[in-house]
């Protein structure tokens, strides 16, 4: 079975992944969109991926800035394992995943011969000493033009070979499978595989496998457990014929299994450790050799010097890969011991307030002192609020969704935010003023989103104007008819946010109002408000207040809607 993803690499959206079904899937920035980018540059409607024929294509529907592959513009393109798609400034990785384990397992693929195994007649012909591929040029005399070719013909192999290195993959395997077979067109070998050191145990397995052109099903592929062996303790490419006689091999006589007369064995040697080793083979039938009047070598030590170089490139790979997938997983669990860490002391505070609640209602019943009792429970349910708030925000951000938009009336959404927060806004002495729009027409929006988005942002101007004397909130809603957006104003009298906190204000956890902040809300509204294809606004100075502007598309209906897919 294969998965096809779209990975964003590059923009706003870096990190997010989007599988792609066997339905049409839409790209751009606007909210109707499967795959949705938060990308300015790209069109609401911009691409769009669809199934033809069991292929997957990608079409451009008419976008301003237009969609790109590889760096080419196209209208239509039949996607291929590893293209990168430019729509506006971002750029996504497509990707198609085998799911099945089998296609990973391919050690019933080859037949791994013992040291003492009467079918391993393996003997050594050639060695090649450099393992860092700086000795590319051609062994032996040939002319200054020759020599020339080869070297360039070599140059270019390593180029296609280090292109592939780099080349974004999911796992080791399918890097080193796109790498091995590069290698055998370019050696001109039948068959080959790579076997991989374990880090831990030092033992070599199998691990990627390229068959016979058009022999899929053939017997598994022998390899010598002496020359591997011979590799991996010398560090020395080799080439292996059916020499009669080796003083370094004295118990073989060549190799002849299934048709295979030559094979090159050379280490994959990267800065630190030896990774494994790559191992080809080339088969030249009786009849051939009977043609040709003897054995002739297919096999030269330039193939051996270009095949040493490979070898090297390979295993800087498997190490660079090694290297990101260890740094993946420590900022993985940083990130995650920062969470917690985080999250553990934002519930803690609340458990305090808990206590303190609870113990005042345990006194007053005590003495029979309703007022007490009351003061307690006002307490106890000021902190569910806060673990509830928390939980909403935290469930929010944990997952990606699509906004559930709905024929519903903004001016009401902010009303009922504006009513729940009046009763905070009036113990705290806080003017709490609201400015609806009175021609606000019925929008598609999700209200239980952007009920929560306002909520964190009047929630935050509230805690930014506490302890003030003359402080001042104005929620005000609007519309802009011509550019066919919704907007609502969040403005307060407090001290203003600098310079320095601004660049920061969105980040998770990161709060400036010290222990009383999660540093959740206002990451939780953005995210929100992109879901809708908006965006939040901040304008504000030191001691000069805050104005928060969350603006959206306008759409009036289920008509507007299906003319915002096309444009």
């Amino acid at each position: 079975m294969i998965r096809a993803t779209l990975l964003v690499i590059q923009g706003v959206e870096q990190g997010a992944r989007f599988e792609i079904g066997e339905t049409a899937a839409g790209i751009g920035r606007g909210p109707q969109n499967e795959i949705r980018l938060l990308d300015t540059e790209a069109s609401r409607s911009h691409a769009r991926v669809s199934l033809q024929d069991g292929q997957l294509v990608l079409t451009d529907v008419g976008s301003s800035n237009g969609t790109f592959v590889n760096g080419r513009p196209v209208r239509n393109h039949l996607l291929a394992d590893g293209d990168q798609i430019l729509v506006g400034r971002s750029v996504l990785l497509f990707s198609l995943v085998q799911t099945e384990a089998p296609v990973r397992d391919v050690s019933h693929k080859i037949l791994l011969l013992g040291q003492h195994d009467p079918a391993d007649q393996s003997k050594i012909v050639g060695v090649g000493v450099s393992s860092d591929g700086s000795e590319l040029h051609p062994a032996g005399p040939v002319t200054e033009q020759q020599a020339l070719e080869q070297t360039l013909s070599n140059l270019q192999v390593l180029y296609r070979i280090s292109e592939e290195a780099v080349r974004p993959a999911i796992a080791v395997e399918q890097m080193l499978q796109r790498i091995l077979d590069l290698t055998l067109q370019a050696v001109g070998a039948d068959r080959g595989c790579m076997l991989l050191r374990d880090p831990l145990t030092g033992e070599v397995a199998p691990r990627v496998f390229s068959p016979m052109r058009g022999k899929a099903a053939a017997p598994p592929m022998p390899v010598s457990r002496t020359i591997v062996d011979y590799v991996l303790k010398n560090r020395q490419g080799v080439r292996t014929s059916d020499a009669k006689a080796d003083s370094r091999f004295a118990g073989g006589q060549s190799i002849v299994q299934g048709g295979i007369r030559e094979a090159i064995c050379v280490p994959m040697q990267g800065r630190y450790e030896l990774t494994g080793v790559i191992y080809v083979d080339i088969s030249t039938g009786a009849d051939q050799v009977l043609l040709q009047g003897g054995v002739r070598h297919r096999f030269g030590e330039d193939l051996l010097r270009l095949m040493v170089a490979i070898g090297r490139q390979a295993a800087l790979a498997v190490e660079d890969q090694r290297y990101q997938q260890a740094l993946v997983k420590a900022e993985r669990l940083g990130a995650v011991g920062q969470t917690i860490a985080t999250l553990s002391h934002h519930i803690k505070n609340i458990l305090q307030g808990v206590r303190g609640g609870s113990y005042l209602i345990d006194m007053g019943l005590r003495d029979h002192n309703e007022d007490v009792v009351r003061k307690g429970w006002n307490i106890v349910e000021k902190n569910q609020t806060k673990i509830y708030n928390l939980v909403m925000d935290m469930l929010t951000f944990s997952k990606e969704r699509q906004p559930v938009p709905q024929l519903a009336s903004v001016n009401e959404t902010v009303q009922d935010v504006c009513e729940l927060m009046q009763a905070r806004a009036t113990e705290q002495r806080i003017s709490l003023e609201k400015i609806l729009d009175p021609a606000m027409p019925n929008t598609l929006f999700d209200p239980e989103g952007l009920h929560r988005a306002v909520l964190n942002i009047v929630n935050n101007a509230l805690d930014a104007v506490e302890g003030q004397t003359d402080g001042r909130i104005q929620v005000q809603t609007g519309h802009d008819a011509v550019g066919k957006l919704v907007y609502v104003i969040v403005t307060d009298n407090g001290p203003g946010i600098s310079e320095e906190q601004r660049p920061k204000l969105f980040n998770l956890f990161e709060s400036t109002k010290g222990g009383r902040g999660t540093g959740l809300g206002l990451a939780v509204s953005q995210k929100i408000l992109r879901e809708h294809g908006g965006e939040i606004t901040v304008v504000s100075a030191p001691g000069a207040g805050a104005q928060f502007t969350l603006e959206w598309p306008l759409i009036e209906s289920e008509s507007s809607h299906e003319s915002e897919t096309m444009a």
